[in-house]
C-alpha cells in the first residue's frame, strides 16, 4: 500500500505545532531533584543509636527542606578510619558532603576540604587560639570545632578510700604506690587477674596520645615543637619511656602492649584494674577550659563499684592531657557548600541542646561518680605565672605542623615507643633513631624541647 499524500500546508502546520510545543516546553522546565547530603560519622552507628539518628534526619530535613543520608564508617583505630575517610573523599561526588574528622587529620586531608571561612566568619571569632590553631591549616579554615576531648584519668573511687586514700594520684610516683599497693591486695582477696593501671600500649594513635602526655609531663617536649623543631630526642623523653617500659608485668599487664584503647576500657570495666586512661570531652566546645568539661564515660552502663575522674598525674614538670576531638568538614568536591553549612549548624546545635536541655536521668549514668580536680585544666598555650602548683595542661599532638606529613611521624613515633614497651630496643637508641627518620621526612631541623 502507497504512503498516504500530505498536502504542503497541512505539514507546514504540522511543524509549526510541533515547534511551538517545543518551545513551550522549554519555558516550563521539569522541577530539579531535591539535594540529599551524605553525611559521613566516625565508626559504625550503633543499633540503639538509629532511631534517634532516623529521627534527626527527618528533623533536618523539615527544617531545610533538604534529605541527609548517614554514610556507614569503620569502628576502628584512628588511622583505619583515616584510610576510609581518604578513600571516600578521593570518590568525588559520590562520597560524604560534611564529614566529621579527626583533629590530627587535618594538615593530611586539607586539600580536599572546603575553607569554611565564608560559611562561619561568627563561629570562628569565637574560637579560643588554642583550638583556632588546630583547626586553621595554611589560613584555611578546614573544619569547625564538634567535639573536644582530653585526656583524663579514671579510677576506683571505692577502692581508693578502703585503702585509706582521700584523693586519686597527682604524680606518676603517687600513682605507682598507690596502683602496687591496691593491686597487691585485691590479688591476696583471691582476684589474680588484677592490676593497678591499664592503659592502651598497642602500637597505635592512642599510644602516640598516652606517650606524648609522659613526656611532656617530664619536660621532654612535644615529639615535633610549634615552630618545627624536631626535639623528641632528649633525655625527659627518654626517662618517661622507660618508665612506662618499668609498669608492664609490675602494674600493668605484660597483654598491654597489644591493648587498644577498647581492651584498656573492658579491663577496668569488668572490675579487674583500679586505675585507666581515658578521655573527658567537651560536646560543641569553642574552648579548653576545664570547668566546661564533660565525659564521655557518663553515657555508658557501669558495672564497678564507684568511680572517679581527675586529671592525668603529673611528671616533673607539670600534668598533661592530649587535645583530641571531632571537627565538622565539609568536602571539596561537594556541589551543595551552603547546604553543608546548614548541616553543620544544625549538628552542633542539636548536640548542645541535647546537653543542656537533658531533664530526665539518663539510665545509662551511674548515679556514684566523682569528679575530682578536673577543673585544673588549662590551655597550655596560655603564659600563666602563677607560683603555686602545677596544673594539667591541653597538649597537641604535632599535626598542624606536621601537616600532610602526620600520618608518616605518628606511625614513626608510636612504633617506636612501642619497640622500647616490648624490650625490643633501648629508649636511647629508639629516640635516636626516630629522630632521623623524622629528619628525613619533614626536612625540620633538630633542636631541644620548648620551654613552658
Amino acid at each position: 500500500m502507497g504512503r498516504k499524500y500530505c498536502p504542503p500546508a497541512t505539514l507546514l502546520r504540522m511543524l509549526i505545532a510541533l515547534f511551538i510545543a517545543a518551545t513551550l516546553g522549554a519555558c516550563h522546565p521539569s522541577a530539579p531533584e531535591p539535594v540529599t547530603l551524605n553525611y559521613l560519622r566516625l565508626g559504625w552507628i550503633p543499633s540503639g543509636e538509629l532511631p534517634a539518628t532516623e529521627a534527626l534526619s527527618r528533623k533536618f530535613t523539615r527544617e531545610t527542606g533538604v534529605g541527609l543520608r548517614h554514610l556507614r564508617g569503620v569502628q576502628e583505630e584512628t588511622l583505619d578510619q583515616l584510610t576510609l575517610t581518604r578513600k571516600l573523599l578521593q570518590e568525588g561526588g559520590s562520597g560524604p558532603d560534611v564529614l566529621q574528622i579527626d583533629v590530627t587529620w587535618l594538615g593530611v586531608l586539607q586539600g580536599d576540604l572546603t575553607d569554611l571561612r565564608p560559611y562561619f566568619a561568627a563561629e570562628i571569632s569565637s574560637m579560643g587560639p588554642s583550638v583556632a590553631s588546630s583547626y586553621i591549616i595554611d589560613g584555611k579554615v578546614v573544619a569547625i570545632p564538634y567535639q573536644i576531648h582530653v585526656g583524663v584519668l579514671e579510677y576506683r573511687a571505692d577502692l581508693l578510700r578502703e585503702y585509706g586514700y582521700d584523693h586519686p594520684p597527682r604524680t606518676w610516683d603517687e600513682l605507682e604506690r598507690m596502683a602496687a599497693r591496691i593491686q597487691s591486695s585485691e590479688r591476696a582477696k583471691g582476684k589474680k587477674d588484677f592490676w593497678g593501671y591499664v592503659w592502651p600500649g598497642a602500637a597505635a594513635e592512642s599510644l602516640t596520645c598516652n606517650a606524648l602526655e609522659w613526656q611532656v609531663a617530664e619536660g621532654g617536649g612535644r615529639i615535633i615543637e610549634s615552630d618545627g623543631t624536631i626535639s623528641v630526642n632528649n633525655p625527659a623523653a627518654i626517662r618517661a619511656w622507660q618508665r612506662a617500659r618499668r609498669w608492664i608485668g609490675w602494674i600493668s599487664p605484660p597483654s598491654t602492649v597489644e591493648y587498644r584503647e577498647i581492651d584498656a576500657i573492658n579491663a577496668f570495666e569488668s572490675g579487674r584494674a583500679a586505675f585507666v586512661r581515658q578521655w573527658g570531652a567537651e560536646p560543641g566546645g569553642t574552648s579548653t577550659n576545664g570547668e566546661q568539661l564533660r565525659l564521655l564515660q557518663w553515657k555508658r552502663p557501669l558495672s564497678v563499684g564507684e568511680v572517679g575522674y581527675t586529671t592525668l598525674p603529673g611528671g616533673s614538670m607539670t600534668s598533661a592531657g592530649t587535645l583530641g576531638g571531632l571537627g565538622l568538614a565539609v568536602s571539596g568536591y561537594s556541589l551543595h557548600p551552603r547546604d553543608d553549612a546548614a548541616l553543620i549548624r544544625f549538628l552542633l546545635r542539636e548536640q548542645i541542646e541535647s546537653m543542656e536541655t537533658r531533664t530526665v536521668p539518663n539510665p545509662f549514668v551511674s548515679s556514684q561518680v566523682i569528679v575530682y580536680d578536673i577543673r585544673s585544666i588549662v590551655d597550655s598555650h596560655n603564659d600563666s605565672n602563677n607560683s603555686g602548683p602545677l596544673k594539667a595542661i591541653v597538649v597537641s599532638r604535632p599535626s598542624r605542623v606536621a601537616a600532610r606529613s602526620y600520618e608518616q611521624v605518628t606511625r614513626a613515633y608510636f612504633g617506636a615507643v612501642h619497640s622500647v614497651l616490648t624490650g625490643e630496643r633501648r629508649a636511647s637508641e629508639a629516640a635516636a633513631e626516630l629522630q632521623k627518620y623524622l629528619v628525613k621526612i619533614t626536612g625540620f631541623r633538630t633542636g631541644p624541647p620548648e620551654k613552658n
